[in-house]
Order: structure tokens, then sequence, then C-alpha cells
């Protein structure tokens, strides 16, 4: 959507949850939002939805970021750096992310900024949190049958001797269909190692495009516990908002909410159009100081703790001057801490 938009105006990518596609309600939220401050929108489909014909049997996970790299190279041919944004929803959170920490340096040469939204950091959590009765399990029914109908959908899988298509259309929760199918589709040997893979709570510490992330306390799909507060307290270049209400993408405000307007649209509109708008070149700057930081912070760590600090993405063992050094937080929350722990207290 390019309406009332300037040639060189910036742009922000925006990839949409598990099932979800560019006619979904909340993807047109934030395009709206996005053309009042005079973005750029470009909607990453997933394979198999959006309405386009598969052409190889292959769909999408939430571990594999290839299509999504494919796409940020080719926007960003005709939108500078600092001009270029991403944000992703749900799974299309969980794609973001792991573009972020996989392919790190590619992501910090095309976009300036990136926001997550709605995502469920810790997979396994978030599958498991998914099944509980009633409400929780009611949404998760209606997401796989939507899976399962995708899937349905693509004449192409039809023809693949390799896949139990009778079996898969009867699965009941995500867990089945990913076993049945996503995992071993990706190269899995096991559902469980999928998710290990996709999961990003443990990944924070490897991000280095500044990253506003949204959540909400009571999301179906991942338990509070889960959300890594701590991880991006210490981490260079990730905040993570926290709201006690908004479940999971219903980030609704007032006394008669819009589908419109909304704070998740609010929030996304305001921290693209200072992120991407900035004349001053103030979030530039304090952007290079972020990646500074992150450097220190990574010659600091000891090599044998670099993959046992998990989401820790500060300094191991450091001392109080070298604390310091790497002192720039920007992670925040509207709850404060007692009151995260007394929201967890109530959950167990």
């Amino acid at each position: 959507m390019e309406d009332g938009c300037a040639d060189d105006s910036p742009c922000v990518i925006i990839l949409p949850g598990l099932t979800g596609e560019s006619q979904a309600e909340y993807i047109k939220c934030l395009v709206l939002a996005a053309s009042q401050v005079s973005l750029r929108v470009v909607v990453f489909n997933n394979r198999g939805l959006g309405g386009i014909e598969l052409k190889t049997p292959r769909l999408y996970c939430a571990s594999n970021c290839e299509d999504l790299s494919e796409v940020v190279r080719h926007v960003g041919k005709s939108v500078p750096k600092d001009k270029l944004g991403a944000t992703g929803i749900s799974m299309g959170g969980l794609i973001l992310g792991n573009y972020l920490v996989r392919k790190s340096e590619e992501a910090r040469t095309y976009l300036g900024a990136a926001n997550i939204i709605s995502v469920p950091w810790d997979v396994h959590k978030g599958t498991k949190s998914i099944e509980k009765p009633i409400l929780n399990n009611l949404l998760g029914r209606h997401l796989t049958n939507s899976l399962c109908n995708t899937l349905k959908s693509c004449e192409i899988f039809k023809m693949c001797d390799d896949i139990d298509m009778d079996k898969i259309l009867m699965c009941k929760t995500i867990k089945e269909f990913d076993a049945l199918f996503t995992s071993k589709q990706f190269g899995y040997a096991h559902v469980d190692d999928y998710y290990t893979d996709a999961t990003l709570h443990d990944k924070l510490h490897r991000i280095t495009v500044p990253t506003l992330c949204l959540s909400a306390a009571d999301d179906p799909f991942q338990p509070l516990d889960a959300i890594p507060i701590k991880a991006a307290e210490e981490c260079s270049h990730v905040a993570i908002v926290v709201t006690a209400r908004g479940g999971h993408i219903g980030f609704l405000e007032g006394w008669w909410p819009s589908v419109k307007e909304q704070f998740m649209s609010r929030l996304f509109a305001e921290f693209f159009s200072k992120a991407l708008c900035d004349k001053r070149s103030e979030f530039q700057n304090v952007t290079e100081d972020m990646y500074e930081n992150y450097k220190i912070a990574k010659e600091l760590r000891p090599p044998e703790q670099e993959e046992l600090v998990g989401g820790v993405g500060g300094v191991a063992g450091a001392g109080d001057e070298q604390q310091e050094k790497v002192a720039m937080k920007i992670s925040s929350s509207f709850l404060n801490s007692e009151q995260l722990e007394e929201l967890m207290k109530k959950d167990m």
C-alpha cells in the first residue's frame, strides 16, 4: 500500500501469523496505521497462502527464514537500510526473530528496526499452553483446522507419496500437525527438535537490529513465565513491552474498541515513524552505539559460554566496571517486576 506516500518513503515488511495472510484483519489494521504516518508496506505471504498456487511441494515453518531473506534482499535493493523495517506477528514473529538471529549480519545490513508482536517465545510451552481447556483448546483447534485446510487446498501435495494426507487431516492440535507434516517436511527427526530450533527466548543475545516486542501477560499461546524479560534486560538490542491484557493479537483499547485502532497498531506506527523517519539521524546514532555495546559484550563473554548463556545477552561474569560499558538497556514493561512475579504466582 503506497497511497499518499512519496517514492522515498520508509517501508515496513509485515509477516502475518500461523495461518494469516494479507487480508487478515490484524494485518489491515497495521497497514492502515502505516498509511497514516506515510509508511509504505510489503506484506509477506507464506507459501500456500494469499491465493497464490504452490509450484513446489513445500509450505513454511517457524524456524526457516530463507524466503524472508530473499524478500528482504529484494526490497532492500530499492529501499535504503535506514528506511526499511520489518514486523512479525505470532508465527511471523518467530520467522522474523529467527532471521534476525540466523542472518544477523544480513539483517543489520538491510533493516533499520524490527517489531515482534504476540510471538510464542518458547514454542514448547506455547504449544502446550494452547492445548489447555477450554478457550485455549478452541483457539488451537481453529488454527489446526486452518493449517489442514491450507494443506488440503494445495493440489501439488496430493501427488506426494510420502505424505499421509488422510492421517494429517485428522489432526486436532497444532503439535500433531507439526509432528506429522511440518517437522518431517523440513528435515527434523522429531517435532521437539523443530520446536527447539524455532524457539526464540534463548537466542535474543544474537540479535543486532533494534527490536521492539509486544507481548500480553494473558496470551493463551505464550505462558507469562516464558516471556524472556530477564534476557531482554541484559540484551543490547531487544526491548519487550508486556501488557496485563491483550490475549493473542488482541490489543484493543477504549470503551468501544475498534478493529481499526488498536494499541499494537499505535505502538507499531510510533516506533517505525521514529526509527525510520528520523531526519536528525538520532535513532541511527543510537543504533551504532548499541552495536558497539553488543561487540563489547560479545568480546567479554568467554567463548565456551557463547552457547551456554542462552537468552542472556549481557556479560557473563563481568565486573561492575565492565558491566557499565554495556549498560545501555532498552527493555521496558507496562508491568513492573513485582507485578509480573505476582501474575506468575497466580498462574501456577
